[in-house]
């Protein structure tokens, strides 16, 4: 996913005058044969690095800011939430990282709360790619609107591109599992042979309230997201809150590992791999 971001985004710079990209030195040296002064490199120096990108969005550009998602919105979340959102100016921002990409780079370098910290603000369009080929039709449609734009980029991939929006993957009239990103693979190996219903979304933000309605036809529902269990809980509950319903929650769980290991360990741990999202989908539908 992040050489589909370099592509497009180098292609933006020379097609959109409007477009600035700034960096916090992760994935700098990816550009070093870009020759932009709209191309800004602040070292690491997060906090600088979104002030700066806020300052360019008031100066009309379209600012790109780009690191690793514990820097890029826990770390600078201050001037996320002033130098864009109090100064009313939008901007794109884009990780890598997402939950715990690189364990061995230990909590640091894990944010499972980034989506969840952004919900504490209102606007914001959060784009959660599941392969490499859905980057850049997001990426591009981030940078054409005016909105606040989130995208989380991971080094956990599905193994086929999906359209973005939220839909039907599998399945008829059983209870509906709604996968997240790149949550989706894991899902699919887990709901194997089970009476339900699959969906996937990569823009869980704003939540496709329509498109949910249709799908759930049965009480029970389940939402696997590929970071902080919950996350989108409220926004389901308000969707449905004229129907029946029992929403199971699965994701990153809230306790702190304190191990390192792989990605797939991580997952493991967390539930989140098809043995232990078969367990929990089951127990939850009583089969």
């Amino acid at each position: 996913m992040r050489n589909s971001f370099i592509e497009t985004t180098t292609a933006l710079l020379d097609e959109d005058p409007r477009v600035a990209v700034v960096l916090a030195d992760i994935s700098s040296a990816a550009f070093d044969d870009v020759r932009s002064e709209r191309l800004v490199n602040v070292g690491i120096r997060e906090q600088l690095m979104v002030g700066v990108a806020g300052g360019l969005a008031l100066a009309g550009l379209r600012p790109i800011v780009h690191t690793y998602a514990p820097f890029l919105v826990e770390r600078a979340f201050e001037q996320v939430k002033l130098d864009f959102g109090h100064q009313g100016v939008t901007g794109v921002l884009v990780s890598v990282g997402a939950s715990y990409d690189w364990t061995e780079g230990g909590y640091t370098h894990m944010s499972p709360r980034d989506v969840a910290l952004l919900d504490t603000m209102p606007g914001w369009r959060v784009h959660v790619p599941g392969h490499g080929d859905e980057v850049d039709g997001l990426l591009r449609s981030a940078v054409a609107g005016d909105e606040q734009v989130y995208i989380r980029l991971s080094t956990r991939t599905n193994r086929e591109a999906h359209a973005p929006e939220l839909h039907k993957v599998r399945g008829d009239d059983g209870p509906l599992v709604l996968a997240v990103g790149p949550a989706l693979d894991n899902v699919l190996a887990a709901t194997e042979g089970l009476d339900v219903t699959v969906a996937y979304t990569a823009t869980p933000r704003p939540l496709d309230v329509a498109g949910l309605r249709a799908l759930v036809t049965t009480p029970e529902l389940v939402v696997v997201e590929p970071y902080l269990a919950g996350t989108s809980a409220h926004l389901v509950y308000d969707a449905l809150n004229d129907r029946p319903r029992r929403l199971l929650s699965l994701g990153v769980g809230r306790e702190e590992l304190r191990v390192y290991g792989t990605p797939a360990d991580h997952d493991r741990l967390h539930g989140l791999d098809p043995a232990g999202l078969r367990a929990s989908i089951t127990g939850f539908l009583g089969d």
